[in-house]
């Protein structure tokens, strides 16, 4: 997450933030551009073009919505299908907050270059619907089919997040963490899966196994006798370990967290000189990358090496257990590597004016006639 800067005074504000803590002028974040804008007044012209803040700036979204975007929704909340009822306040109150995790998603796809394809432009397109197994006295299952991902608001309460986590022994377990888990299924779906002739299909299938092997038998395996023995030597987490679906969508995740992670500290100037005990037995300085191309995954590797063992002393430092409490073993590397190979050998893309690129069918389908309805088939995992 990058900072960006008040537009009435200079100084730093957060990307979530609705107004600059120096001098509180009201901002809100314009994805075209990634920058703030001032919206003190009812609109603002930017690049010849009309914007307003989102009609759902009272949920928190700090986001610009076009002048002329329906019911004043920003391309966010837009990518919203199904949300709770007006009257149920308390999934409201949640839904906010699990709306700032689907919008720090949304930005780092952009700057992958992955296209977002609206589920209201496309058949297939990208979507999510926000429930709460509190409101429906049932579980929502997190998932993702047919390009609709499916988030429980519950797991935005703390207190149910961590017995969830303790439960299922999880290192950490984030609202964030969830949106970028099930946006792998998706990505999965239309970068490796849907693609004909897929140039990716064999070796993922050799990398993370068959996906066409039956989900619901390894959802009652996995819950029934858990991960097997030794599972930290080839997957980056137990969960992974449950179907080739799973492991690609950890994988893809554990990609975006170190590829976020390192833009943040690019973006701040951090760098890690030798000298003194930095990281120890270092003979050369690291000075981050704001991109690592297709043959830099080693050097992403390396820096976020030094870089993880510095913020696991800080968190120490602070009492708390470590940021990072993973291993990457040799066969997890192979497949962070076939993950990054896959997002840096995308085609140049179309970006359309809300700033966020399309696939080039989506694009050729946007406008009067696109298709307006919700995704239907079951071609997609309905994963959880």
């Amino acid at each position: 997450m990058r900072m960006l800067a008040c537009p009435r005074c200079g100084e730093a504000v957060l990307m979530d933030e609705l107004a600059c803590r120096a001098c509180g002028v009201a901002v809100a974040y314009h994805p075209p551009t990634d920058t703030m804008a001032d919206v003190t007044e009812p609109s603002v012209e930017i690049d010849g073009r009309s914007w307003a803040a989102c009609s759902r700036r009272d949920w928190n979204c700090n986001w610009l919505a076009p002048a002329d975007a329906e019911a004043g929704r920003c391309f966010s909340c837009a990518l919203i299908r199904t949300r709770p009822e007006s009257d149920d306040t308390l999934a409201l109150e949640r839904l906010a907050e699990s709306m700032l995790g689907e919008r720090r998603l949304l930005i780092q796809l952009k700057r992958l270059g992955l296209p977002v394809d609206p589920w209201h432009e496309v058949e297939g397109g990208l979507g999510f619907d926000l429930l709460s197994s509190f409101s429906h006295n049932e579980p929502v299952p997190i998932g993702h089919a047919n390009g609709i991902v499916t988030i429980d608001l519950a797991e935005s309460l703390d207190a149910h997040r961590e017995r969830l986590r303790v439960a299922l022994g999880e290192p950490y377990r984030t609202m964030l963490g969830h949106f970028r888990h099930e946006v792998g299924h998706y990505f999965e779906w239309i970068l490796v899966e849907r693609t004909d002739p897929s140039p990716w299909i064999d070796e993922a299938r050799e990398l993370f196994g068959d996906e066409q092997a039956s989900y619901s038998d390894a959802i009652a395996r996995h819950y029934k006798v858990g991960a097997p023995e030794g599972w930290q030597e080839s997957f980056i987490s137990e969960y992974a370990t449950m179907h080739p679906w799973e492991d690609f969508a950890e994988s893809f995740a554990h990609y975006l967290h170190l590829t976020d992670t390192l833009e943040t500290s690019w973006s701040a100037g951090l760098e890690l000189r030798p000298g003194r005990d930095a990281y120890p037995g270092a003979t050369w300085s690291l000075e981050i990358r704001e991109r690592y191309g297709a043959d830099d995954l080693p050097q992403l590797l390396e820096d976020w090496r030094a870089l993880s063992l510095f913020f696991n002393r800080v968190n120490r430092s602070m009492g708390k257990d470590d940021l990072y409490p993973f291993t990457i073993t040799e066969p997890v590397t192979h497949k962070l590597a076939f993950v990054h190979r896959l997002l840096t050998s995308l085609p140049d893309l179309p970006v359309a004016p809300d700033g966020f690129r399309r696939s080039r069918v989506a694009s050729e389908r946007t406008g009067a006639d696109a298709s307006a309805s919700a995704p239907a088939s079951a071609s997609a995992p309905a994963s959880a």
